[in-house]
């Protein structure tokens, strides 16, 4: 018995909707041909990007004598929920970005392409437009290339106003250039490169502090007007006020703060030093903070030696602690306390390069020393 056309099942009575996501990822062509170079092979509706690994014309080659490739992939955890609670969701792309560079480039690595995973409950349209555009702008930074990705349509496993995203990064090292944490040595210098804020860790922290102290996302907090923005600044104690002021962003703005991302100096850096190896050691500063991140860049026979208090903190760390009450041991092995990068060189060199990377556009702070040890992490 042949089944009614009016009655049968269809995917859109399950819930998704193949129009309107074709539409959707139609319309993202133009956003990442912005962050294509000549190694991009056009392949229109491939079911894979295509990238040249060196490019046959002189002007553009980068002829490997002997590549590694680098691959990464992360998320940006429950920062997602807190872009949900106030609709704002053009950083989050930079933050996926973020998240997998940044990573990568600590193996002395630079980013050649970036593939995206959006899972949500149904196709919406404005919002996902924001979250590639980010992605897309995030790739610029870090200068590699949007080669494609997928949203996943499951209502069934996402409820409505759920969402996750997942990113993966490929690049491409000399092997000869690769950073060791074998190279690090008794003397070496760690310099601290500036986070632009919470960066992608630490988020449901964050917001069950947000929940418990009542704070408004969409209030304005005297905290974060400029006076309060000078370095090592510490707020004050008492309850902060919620008062109107045009140059301070609301406190959903501020915690959604994009992930600095740390490709462009830190590529220019290595590729400054191709014959002398001065750079020992590279950490990105991410969820376990210094402690559970410098670490990685250590052999079992040093140590690393941080003194807080040389670089200036954030006044968002300070707001935080201060609104939930957070123990300071707690506050630095959760977060990144206004250290996002950590690069490891040779003493000799360590103000030359503090002054390159300044130069570069970095906020540089010389934090600590390698010292004699077992793989470990400090305070000094």
């Amino acid at each position: 018995m042949a089944r009614n056309a009016k009655t049968g099942l269809t995917y859109a009575a399950a819930g998704v909707q193949l129009e309107a996501k074709d539409r959707f990822t139609e319309s993202l062509t133009s956003i990442m041909r912005r962050t294509h170079g000549p190694r991009v092979i056009p392949n229109p509706g491939g079911f894979a990007g295509l990238f040249r690994l060196d490019y046959n014309s002189r002007l553009f080659a980068r002829n490997y004598k002997d590549p590694v490739l680098v691959a990464c992939a992360d998320g940006v955890g429950t920062k997602l929920k807190l872009a949900a609670a106030i609709n704002k969701f053009d950083t989050l792309g930079i933050d996926l970005v973020a998240m997998n560079v940044n990573d990568m480039i600590v193996q002395g690595a630079e980013p050649l392409f970036f593939l995206d995973y959006i899972a949500v409950p149904k196709v919406d349209s404005a919002m996902l437009t924001d979250i590639v555009k980010g992605i897309a702008d995030g790739c610029r930074q870090a200068g590699c290339a949007l080669l494609g990705g997928e949203t996943a349509e499951m209502p069934d496993v996402y409820a409505p106003g759920e969402f996750d995203l997942a990113g993966f990064a490929v690049g491409v090292v000399e092997l000869s250039r690769a950073v060791s944490a074998e190279r690090v040595e008794k003397g070496d210098v760690v310099l601290g490169l500036s986070s632009s804020g919470i960066h992608s860790n630490g988020y449901s922290l964050v917001r069950r502090i947000v929940e418990r102290a009542g704070l408004d996302l969409h209030g304005v907090y005297d905290d974060f007007a400029p006076a309060s923005r000078s370095p090592g600044n510490k707020a004050a104690s008492g309850k902060a006020g919620r008062k109107p002021h045009a140059a301070a962003p609301p406190l959903g703005e501020v915690l959604l703060t994009p992930t600095r991302i740390y490709v462009d100096p830190i590529v220019k850096l290595l590729r400054a030093y191709r014959v002398k190896k001065v750079i020992t050691g590279m950490a990105h500063i991410t969820g376990s903070g210094m402690e559970g991140n410098l670490c990685r860049a250590l052999h079992k026979k040093v140590d690393a030696v941080v003194r807080r208090g040389s670089w200036p903190i954030p006044p968002v760390f300070s707001f935080l602690q201060k609104h939930g009450d957070v123990d300071t041991e707690e506050m630095y092995r959760v977060f990144n306390m206004g250290i996002g990068y950590c690069v490891i060189v040779r003493p000799a060199f360590a103000d030359s390069i503090k002054e390159r990377l300044e130069k570069l556009g970095e906020s540089v702070h010389i934090i600590g020393e390698i010292v004699k040890g077992k793989g470990d992490v400090r305070w000094g």
